[in-house]
């Protein structure tokens, strides 16, 4: 009786930390060579990162032109292993916003071991502002220890930030009671007033037409122009009204998974071919009407 099986050793796939401590020996033992095989070593590292790339980004092409394509690509994004790779191959851009986000999550096992954890709020400038919870949010020895952690990890470990500041209690709500809706015809409904619209960057409503149609609208105020988006991440479909509005650089960036848009556009920047979907809106007389669908 004969039988196949795999040639070469047989073993499981190394993880995260395993693959990065093997590059991190592996760059410190190129860096000890001898001028001349050092500088082969990295053209052979060029070389292959270039064909790796090269595959990588013609794989993600493929992707994205299929909705069911698109789907997947988003899945793969959330393994940090294929996360790095998309990093390291210009798939997906790294923004002050994941960089945190990663920063986190390498010290919430250690928090939450003791009782704590926190949540990134949003970062302005060189500045992250994070809601403390459990002992993270105690003044006792405890409490302020795991707090400079915390600080320790995104001073020290995101290139761009500066000051970490801690908030304290629960969020405020992000939905904002809509008084009677008034409907006209075409499915346009009317929400408020620009005055009203443009008095905080993003406001979270839930609108409903007399027929029954309803929908979920985040209205982005950037730079004196109004836009409506379904309330909806393109990566997981999770509400997108907790996402951080960027003026200077007019990208609105969902604090989940670090997915960042073109505010005025919905065009995803780190994950070409997905978007928010966009609203019709107009203003007439100062009064701001959103069409939503049946």
């Amino acid at each position: 009786m004969s039988s196949t099986r795999p040639i070469g050793p047989q073993r499981n796939d190394p993880g995260f930390d395993a693959l990065s401590e093997a590059l991190k020996e592996a760059a410190t033992a190129v860096q000890q060579l001898e001028p001349a095989a050092r500088q082969h070593a990295e053209q052979l590292r060029h070389a292959v990162e270039a064909l790796h790339g090269s595959a990588i980004n013609a794989i993600a092409r493929k992707l994205r032109s299929d909705p069911r394509g698109r789907e997947m690509l988003f899945e793969l994004a959330d393994d940090p292993v294929v996360h790095l790779l998309f990093s390291v191959h210009g798939i997906i851009q790294p923004t002050p916003v994941t960089e945190s986000l990663h920063a986190l999550d390498t010290v919430r096992p250690y928090l939450r071991a003791h009782g704590g954890d926190v949540e990134l709020v949003r970062v302005d400038g060189d500045t992250a502002f994070l809601r403390v919870s459990g002992t993270c949010n105690s003044h006792a020895l405890t409490g302020v220890t795991l707090r400079e952690v915390v600080k320790d990890a995104l001073v020290g470990g995101v290139a761009s930030i500066a000051r970490v500041v801690m908030l304290a209690g629960e969020p405020p709500p992000t939905l904002i009671p809509l008084g009677p809706v008034r409907t006209r015809d075409g499915g346009w409904v009317a929400v408020g007033t620009t005055a009203e619209l443009s008095h905080q960057q993003i406001t979270a409503l839930h609108l409903e037409r007399a027929d029954g149609a309803e929908a979920d609208v985040v209205v982005i105020s950037h730079d004196g122009q109004l836009t409506a988006y379904r309330d909806a991440c393109a990566h997981q479909g999770l509400p997108v009204n907790v996402a951080q509005l960027d003026p200077v650089t007019g990208t609105l960036t969902c604090p989940r998974h670090g997915f960042c848009y073109d505010a005025r556009s919905g065009t995803c920047l780190n994950a070409p071919g997905a978007r928010l979907e966009q609203l019709p809106l107009r203003i007439d007389n100062g009064q701001v009407w959103i069409r939503i669908d049946g």
